[in-house]
């Protein structure tokens, strides 16, 4: 089945269910983590919560109301706090590249390196199964890491968010090359043909108006476990072609 066009402006799109497990430091949520590339945003749309965030400028915590929306840019430590049945669209920029690495968690130090990091973010089980209990072991390892990197925050010690964010560049650069073709055939691209009919109507030329289509996706069955709570991803439809009153 052929894939529907990409979303507006390349971007990812999920509906997130934050997770309500209990935390260590008698929270509930998911596992704060990093993007190295992509800006990230959250419109809620039910329930309450706090966006927990660190970083280069310092901790702040944003409530979160139906309504809201927040953003936030690559080097940002966030986490999502669910107070009462918190959910958001999640609006994600360079679709294609969190799932292809971009998304460190905030794993204690001995968990950062090329060797161990895979296995502490695995979700599999030992059946090789995607399973709750492996996201609730990787979500309490990150925020262990993550109070970690606040109390060191709060006694003026900027090194250990450094620390952090070197740790996580090294983590990804095997991937770079693969995430540059992801920029250019995504955001890029649509950014360049966004330029080529603004030069179109300049010259008074506009056949691509003719070439107009409107594309529709149902919300996905699929559930599937993410960083920050339970996960039903679009763009996986929209790659499969799963559309209605497309012309």
């Amino acid at each position: 089945m052929t894939s529907l066009p990409d979303f507006p402006g390349a971007v990812g799109l999920s509906r997130l269910e934050v997770y309500p497990w209990p935390t260590a430091d008698h929270e509930h949520g998911g596992s704060p983590h990093m993007h190295l590339t992509c800006s990230e945003c959250y419109v809620v749309i039910g329930g309450l919560g706090r966006l927990e965030t660190l970083g280069y400028k310092g901790l702040t915590t944003a409530e979160l109301r139906p309504g809201d929306v927040v953003w936030f840019t690559p080097g940002t430590i966030h986490r999502a706090i669910n107070d009462d049945e918190l959910r958001v669209i999640v609006v994600m920029q360079n679709n294609g590249l969190p799932e292809a690495g971009d998304a460190v968690m905030t794993f204690p130090p001995e968990y950062l390196s090329p060797e161990t990091y895979p296995a502490a973010a695995s979700l599999l089980d030992a059946d090789g199964s995607p399973s709750h209990e492996r996201s609730r072991a990787r979500r309490d390892l990150a925020v262990a890491g993550f109070t970690e990197l606040k109390r060191q925050w709060r006694r003026g010690n900027r090194s250990a968010y450094e620390g952090f964010c070197a740790a996580a560049v090294r983590l990804v650069q095997p991937h770079l090359d693969t995430w540059e073709k992801t920029v250019e055939d995504g955001a890029l691209a649509a950014a360049n043909t966004a330029l080529r009919h603004i030069d179109a109507l300049r010259q008074g030329r506009y056949d691509h108006l003719f070439r107009a289509e409107i594309s529709h996706i149902g919300l996905p069955s699929p559930q599937t476990l993410g960083m920050c709570g339970f996960l039903r991803a679009y763009d996986p439809a929209r790659r499969a072609g799963t559309s209605t009153g497309t012309k």
